[in-house]
C-alpha cells in the first residue's frame, strides 16, 4: 500500500538457513560444528533426513546488495534452491573437522518442517542472482574460520 501511494521502492527479502563464518551460535550449522569439535553429543530432532535450503553468507551478502536498486514492490527469496539433507551437512561438518558426531535422535518437533526451499526465480530476472557457493564449500569455508577462531569461540554457551 505505501508503495502503491507513496511511490516508494520496498523490497522484502526473505533469507533461508543461512550460515557461515561467524554465524549466529543458535543456528544448526554454528551449534554443530561447534559440539562435534568439542566431543559433545549433537542433538537431532527427527531421523536428519528433514532439509534445509542452506545458504552460504556471501551468497546472502550479495543478494541483499542487489536488492538495493529500486525494483517497486517486490517480495524475493534468497536461498540456494537445492535443499540438503540434515545428515549430509553433519557429514560434511564429520569430514573437515577429521572428527566423527555422537548423534542423539530425539522425536521430531511437531512445529518443525520436513523441508524448505526458496523458489529464486524472482532474485534471478530481477537482480540477476543466484547462489554460487555449493553447501560443500561453504561448511569448508565455515569449518576452517571455526578452526581458526577455536580460542574464543569455546566461551561462547550454546
Amino acid at each position: 500500500m505505501h508503495n502503491y501511494l507513496y511511490e516508494t521502492d520496498v523490497t522484502i527479502l526473505r533469507y533461508f538457513t543461512i550460515y557461515g563464518p561467524a554465524g549466529r551460535p543458535d543456528m544448526s550449522i554454528f551449534r554443530f560444528i561447534k559440539w562435534i569439535d568439542e566431543g559433545k553429543p549433537v542433538e537431532i530432532f527427527g531421523d536428519g533426513r528433514q532439509s534445509r535450503d542452506f545458504t552460504y553468507i556471501d551468497d546472502i551478502t550479495e543478494g541483499t546488495i542487489r536488492a538495493l536498486r529500486p525494483v517497486g514492490y517486490e517480495i524475493i527469496n534468497l536461498g540456494n534452491n537445492h535443499p540438503n539433507e540434515l545428515r549430509y551437512a553433519l557429514e560434511l561438518i564429520e569430514k573437515y573437522l577429521g572428527k566423527k558426531a555422537n548423534i542423539i535422535y530425539k522425536p521430531f518437533h511437531k512445529a518443525d518442517l520436513k523441508a524448505t526451499c526458496a523458489d529464486i526465480k524472482k532474485a534471478k530476472e530481477i537482480l540477476d542472482w543466484q547462489p554460487k557457493v555449493s553447501l560443500k564449500e561453504g561448511i569448508k569455508r565455515t569449518v576452517n574460520w571455526h578452526k581458526e577462531n577455536r580460542s574464543w569461540l569455546k566461551d561462547i554457551v550454546i
